[in-house]
């Protein structure tokens, strides 16, 4: 066997017809579009919103208003975790200014809220909005205390 003897299989490959080529290709004048209307006209076809007089579909669908209800009133915290308070000294208060000093929070005008990921080893003085029952239990198991502030 040789590269020239090499042939795609039977059917592998098909010849797209050449249309408007005139009326001895078969496909010439009209281009097998038949003749006048709207199938035609090059880009025919239309849309979503073309369903010949019927209700379009997307129309037919119900309102999609975003993911789901969202509270007005909804407060986003910001979620500091234990393993984060390492590098604040015994004793220390951590509260939203010394977060905020700190850079710890995305958005300092929001809440704070401490998760319970990671441990603590030194006594802290925490006051913040929000805390996990494991966070608190950490903090209370190092020395630590917590105020929670409204």
């Amino acid at each position: 066997m040789k590269l020239n003897d090499l042939m795609p299989n039977v059917g592998a490959k098909k010849v797209s017809k050449r249309k408007g080529h005139g009326g001895a290709a078969g496909q010439g004048k009209t281009g097998g579009r038949g003749t006048k209307g709207q199938g035609s006209r090059a880009g025919s076809g239309g849309n979503l919103y073309r369903q010949g007089g019927n209700l379009p579909f997307f129309r037919r669908l119900p309102f999609i208003r975003g993911e789901g209800f969202t509270p007005p009133a909804q407060i986003e915290y910001n979620e500091i975790n234990l393993d984060q308070l390492e590098r604040f000294q015994a004793g220390s208060v951590v509260s939203q200014a010394t977060l905020t000093d700190a850079k710890l929070l995305h958005q300092p005008k929001n809440p704070v809220a401490i998760l319970g990921r990671g441990d603590v080893k030194v006594a802290l003085t925490i006051q913040v909005a929000r805390i996990s029952k494991s966070a608190q239990a950490k903090i209370e198991a190092a020395g630590g205390k917590i105020e929670l502030i409204a």
